[in-house]
Parts: C-alpha cells; structure tokens; sequence
C-alpha cells in the first residue's frame, strides 16, 4: 500500500508558475480599492452556523446543501464560511463599525469553502475578494461599486465581459411578486424538475434562474418581477442607470436576475464573460438593507458585491492576457574555490544596498559552465561573477546576459552599485 497523500477533491495547490498571477491580481485590487477609499478587514473563516442561516436563508442551496459544517467539542455547530458578506456584518455589528450612522466602505479577500461538483473556475475551497458600503441607502452607493468593478476588468484587462442589472424591490413587493409567481409555476409542475418543485415553496425567485432546457419556456412566459416594483424601488433602479449612463458603462437589464441569497434587495447586478462556458459570472452583488438588523444590529442601509479570483486567473489564463516578468536581475556566479563564506557575505552586503534587487546566489557550487546555464534558464538580466582573481584584486565582474554593448565589466562594488541601482 502506498503512504502517498493527495490533497482533498475539489481542493487546489497554487503553484510558483501560477503565483504571480494571483499576487499581480491582488496588486491591482488593492490599487483600485484605494482609489475609492475603501479599507480592508479581515475576519474569521469558521463562524457558527447560525450566523449563515441568518444571513443567507434556510432554503438557499447554499445553506441546504452546500455548506462544510461541524460540531465543536462544546457541540457548537461551526461552519466554514461559504461567502463573505455574512461574516461582514457579523464583523461590522460586533465592533460598532456602523455606530452614529457612519459610512463604512470596507473589502476583504480570502478563502471560501462550498461543497459543490468541481469543475473548471469552480473549486469547493475557492478565493473570494468583496466589497461592502454600510450606511448608504441611495443608488450612488450601488452605482460607485459597479463603476469600480468596471475599473478592475479595465486594469486586468478583461474582454468580453457584460453586466446585467436588475431591481428585486423592497421585501413588501418581493412578497406580492412571491404569491403571483407560486401560483403561476404551480400551473406549470409537469415541466418543473425536483430543484424547481422545492424550491417552489421555499425560495420560488431562484426558480426563475434555472440553467435547465426543458423549464426556460416556462421561465421565459413567467410573471416579471418589474411590474410589481414599488415606486421606492423604481425611483432607486431609474437613479442607477442614469448614473451608469452618465459614466458610459453599458448594461442590460435581465428582469429573470435574482441571484442565489436571500438577503439581496432592490439592486442586483453581475458581471458575466462568454470566456468561461456555463460559469460565466465572475462578480455578483447587489443591496441588502435588512441584513444588519436581521442579524441582531441597528438598521442599517448595505450594498456590496463579490468576486470570484479563481475564474478570473482561469480568464487570464486561458487567454494569455499577462505574460510572467523577468523576476531575476542577477546571478552570482562563483568559483567553486571561493569561500562559502565570502559568497553569503557578499550576496548579503548587495542586498543591503539594492534591496529591491532579485538575486540568485547558487548555493550548490558547480562549474562556471554549469551555472551560466542556469542564469539563462532564469532569464536574469546580469550574471555577478566572483573567482579568485576577483577576491585578490578587490573587484567584482559584471557581465549583461541581454545587452551585448554593455558586455563585461570589470568594477569595484561602489561603481558596481551605480551601475546595478539604475535596473533597481
């Protein structure tokens, strides 16, 4: 039998070949996050249980199905958080961010875990970035994070990407529109797969955002949230896209958008590409204004969207959109008669001065040949050269392996350092 280990199904390693795409990602969020002044927190990733049922609602799939949830030995149930917004307002409510009607605009990043089918741009252990404005209850609220998701794709440089939008209206007229669309797809329950007829009665909305073939006719002659808005919700959604106009973001308005939580009212939007088959939504959001006070706080007005970084690394990816950088300046490249020692105080003493340097010091002595080789493998731009000619004269040889004009160079380590601080 073997003793070999695999990670968990659904679970995934990200390797050096892969990684900086994931920290030029998290670079670029950070640059537009600060732009809009919004501030990072960071919270737990086990909550109890309840905390989800609470927010997301009971009859979601999520909470149903979907959630990785335990016993602690206190028999506390905990689950690990299956998305963030949650544990946001839990965060938000706890430490009286929102106290005195203040605004917050807050985002986080991290890890979010969902027992589901894996399949491409879908892990069950998955990375989430989110944004969330608390005490904000008109449309530019809604609209500034639209516009600063826009700004994101912009930077990554992401094609083919739509957003939809859509109004689900405060919770009066979502429960007029809930009687109407139960009483309409119960006329319709021979179509309807076991997914739908559960949901019927539980959380019918989601009904209307089923992938199956055999029910879109049905959902398509469905009753229209739209025309049971209130005027509330109409002035809201009417101000939103007069501010997405007036910025030149383009949009459709899809009236069967509803997304997949409980807690979303009023505005809902996605931002959905063609570059990923059927997982198309790489950002989703939408306002939430009852979640605080369900969840024990003061009312208080919340808007906020979530992005999924697996699908979006799968994008750039798939397309070539980046190309990895040359990360390595130099090589040291010794003989294999030089101290160890003088070797690590050297490298180190280079750093000192040229922190932002990369530079590769060969910690297995090998030939001059044999290391060359490896600096071009690296890419690297210059190859620090170090024999006993070197030691004995006090000087260091630098050598560019990408500019023949600058060839070989013979200098003591203050000309050195001249030469070096102008790459870094």
């Amino acid at each position: 039998m073997s003793n070999k280990i695999n990670r968990l199904r659904g679970m995934y390693d990200v390797l050096p070949s892969e990684t900086w795409i994931w920290q030029r990602i998290e670079e670029v969020i950070q640059e537009v996050f600060d732009s809009y002044n919004f501030q990072e927190i960071r919270f737990p990733l086990l909550e109890e249980t309840r905390l989800f049922y609470t927010a997301i609602g009971e009859a979601t799939d999520v909470v149903e199905r979907e959630m990785f949830s335990f016993n602690s030995r206190s028999g506390t149930s905990l689950t690990l958080r299956p998305e963030g917004t949650a544990g946001c307002v839990r965060a938000v409510i706890q430490n009286g961010l929102c106290n005195r009607g203040l605004a917050q605009k807050l985002w986080y990043q991290g890890p979010m875990f969902r027992y589901e089918r894996p399949q491409k741009g879908r892990n069950r252990q998955f990375t989430q970035v989110g944004a969330e404005i608390f005490n904000i209850d008109n449309a530019q609220a809604d609209a500034e994070l639209i516009l600063m998701s826009a700004r994101l794709w912009k930077k990554i440089g992401l094609p083919n990407i739509r957003l939809e939008i859509n109004s689900l209206g405060t919770t009066s007229a979502r429960i007029v529109y809930r009687k109407v669309l139960i009483d309409y797809f119960k006329k319709h329950l021979t179509v309807l797969d076991e997914d739908a007829k559960r949901r019927l009665e539980t959380n019918p909305l989601r009904i209307l955002d089923s992938k199956n073939p055999g029910m879109q006719e049905v959902i398509k002659n469905a009753p229209l949230l739209t025309d049971f808005l209130d005027d509330e919700s109409i002035r809201h959604f009417s101000q939103l896209k007069e501010i997405l106009d007036e910025c030149g973001i383009n949009y459709s308005v899809n009236p069967k958008l509803v997304r997949g939580l409980d807690y979303y009212s009023k505005t809902v939007f996605e931002w959905i590409t063609t570059d990923l088959g059927a997982q198309g939504t790489i950002c989703g959001g939408g306002r939430y204004d009852s979640l605080v006070e369900l969840q024990g706080g003061k009312p208080t007005p919340a808007v906020g969207f979530a992005m999924g970084i697996d699908r979006i690394v799968e994008l750039i990816k798939d397309l070539k959109l980046w190309s990895q950088p040359n990360s390595v300046d130099a090589v040291l490249i010794a003989d294999k008669t030089v101290n160890p020692r003088f070797i690590n105080g050297l490298s180190e003493k280079i750093r000192n001065c040229l922190p932002k340097l990369n530079l590769v010091v060969n910690l297995n002595p090998s030939s001059f040949k044999a290391q060359f080789k490896k600096a071009d493998k690296l890419s690297a731009k210059f190859a620090i050269i170090v024999g006993e000619n070197e030691i004995n004269a006090n000087i260091i040889t630098l050598k560019s392996l990408t500019d023949k004009e600058f060839g070989q160079k013979e200098l003591h380590f203050d000309g050195f350092l001249k030469i070096m601080s102008q790459y870094k």
